[in-house]
């Protein structure tokens, strides 16, 4: 009897060892519902319906409507899917692939104006540190996307920070 026990002892540790694995995740599974590629119409829509971005957590140190500079608007609110906000408590410097930011553009008035978005692609755009860009209007129309230059340009200032303004990355 007392192998037996052994052998039913070991097979529910191997079969739990998984679970127990899963639980020390180092970066997250953010959702059952796949990350869109490199289209600005389908993240749009994970955006809002798959995995709203207003349920995410908002960018540590940075609350609600925080003063914000052009070309994002007076006013700024930026959320961080659960990818980011690993990458950002990683303080390595880079965001991983799958991160999403989406920031709320608010002009003087506090009114919402565009919504923007960085989403690091693996392999997307190695020259811009993988991030695919978009901007939207107020009601979801695409307004720019992809290698948008004048993102790209104007975030590769903080190349050292992985094309990111919002906050420092590293310890």
């Amino acid at each position: 009897m007392k192998p037996l026990s052994v052998v039913i002892a070991a097979c529910l540790i191997l079969s739990i060892a998984p679970l127990a694995n899963a639980i020390h995740e180092t970066q997250p599974a953010e959702t059952p519902v796949p990350l869109p590629g490199a289209d600005a119409v389908k993240l749009y829509e994970y955006l809002t319906k798959h995995k709203p971005y207003t349920s995410w957590e908002l960018w540590p140190g940075k609350g609600k409507m925080y003063k914000g500079t052009q070309p994002h608007g007076e006013f700024l609110t930026t959320y961080v899917n659960d990818t980011a906000m690993f990458g950002i408590r990683d303080r390595k410097g880079i965001m991983p692939e799958g991160t999403i930011v989406a920031k709320e553009n608010y002009d003087t008035d506090k009114k919402f104006a565009a919504l923007t978005v960085m989403y690091k692609i693996k392999g997307y755009n190695p020259a811009a540190a993988n991030w695919f860009w978009a901007k939207y209007d107020g009601g979801g129309k695409v307004l720019a996307s992809g290698r948008v230059e004048a993102c790209i340009k104007c975030h590769g200032a903080k190349k050292d920070n992985d094309f990111i303004f919002t906050g420092a990355l590293k310890k």
